[in-house]
C-alpha cells in the first residue's frame, strides 16, 4: 500500500487535498485545478485511504484523471481496500479502456495485485472485458499469474465466465498470448477439465488446439 501523507506536508495542503478528493470524484475539473493551484497535496488520503486520483478512477472521471496525472498523481497508489487507479480501470467495463490506457501511459505497474493477489488481467478476464484484456496483453503483464485462490486469468475466464462469447474470446486472447493451458487450479483441475465439465465446447476446442490435455 502507498505511504500515507508526508509528515512534513502542511496542514493547509492536506485540508485542500481532502476537498480535492471530493471534487475529483464529482468530476469537477475546475475545482480540482483551482485546489491544485492553491497548493493542495495531491496524495492526501481520506478515511478510506482514497486519494483524488483513486476517487476520479472509481467514477470514471477521465478529464480529472488527466489533470491529476499531469500534476504528478501516482497511478499505483492504493486505498485501504488495495485498489489503485490502475486496478480500478482494469476491473471496470470496456468503456473504461481509455482510462486504463491513460494509467498505463502514466507508469502503472501492470502486475500490481489487489487484496486477492489478483492482477488487473485476472479481474478483466473474470468480468469479460475483452477490450481491457486486449490492452493489458499488449504490455508485459504476467499472463500466468496465480491469485490467492489458485486461479490464473485463464481459469477465471472459464470458471466464472459462463462460456459466453466475450469470455470465449478472452480465452482465445489469453491462449494466443501464452497462457499455460495445462496449469491446474489448487485442486489439480485443469482449464480443459473445467471447460468440459461445464460443456463449454468452443472454449474446450481452443484449449485442445493449444495442446491442452
Amino acid at each position: 500500500m502507498a505511504t500515507r501523507e508526508s509528515a512534513v506536508c502542511a496542514p493547509e495542503a492536506r485540508a485542500l487535498g481532502r476537498r480535492m478528493i471530493s471534487a475529483a470524484g464529482d468530476g469537477d475539473t475546475d475545482t480540482v485545478k483551482r485546489l491544485l493551484e492553491e497548493g493542495a497535496y495531491i496524495h492526501t488520503q481520506d478515511e478510506h485511504g482514497r486519494c483524488a486520483l483513486v476517487a476520479a478512477a472509481y467514477n470514471n472521471r477521465a478529464e480529472v484523471f488527466d489533470l491529476l496525472v499531469a500534476a504528478g498523481a501516482d497511478v499505483n497508489m492504493k486505498d485501504d481496500s488495495i485498489q489503485s487507479a490502475f486496478l480500478i480501470a482494469a476491473m471496470g467495463a470496456d468503456d473504461r479502456t481509455e482510462l486504463l490506457k491513460k494509467a498505463i501511459a502514466a507508469g502503472a505497474d501492470v502486475n500490481s495485485t489487489d487484496s486477492d493477489n489478483g492482477t488487473g488481467l485476472i479481474r478483466a478476464s473474470d468480468r469479460g472485458h475483452v477490450d481491457v484484456v486486449r490492452e493489458l496483453l499488449a504490455t508485459d503483464v504476467r499472463v500466468n499469474h496465480v491469485n490467492r485462490i489458485g486461479w490464473t486469468a485463464l481459469l477465471e475466464a472459464i470458471i466464472l465466465g459462463g462460456g459466453d462469447a466475450r469470455h470465449t474470446e478472452i480465452v482465445r486472447l489469453l491462449v494466443a498470448a501464452g497462457a499455460d493451458v495445462n496449469l491446474p487450479d489448487k485442486e489439480g483441475v485443469t482449464p480443459l477439465a473445467h471447460a468440459e465439465s461445464r460443456k463449454f465446447t468452443r472454449i474446450a476446442a481452443i484449449l485442445k488446439d493449444a495442446g491442452a490435455v
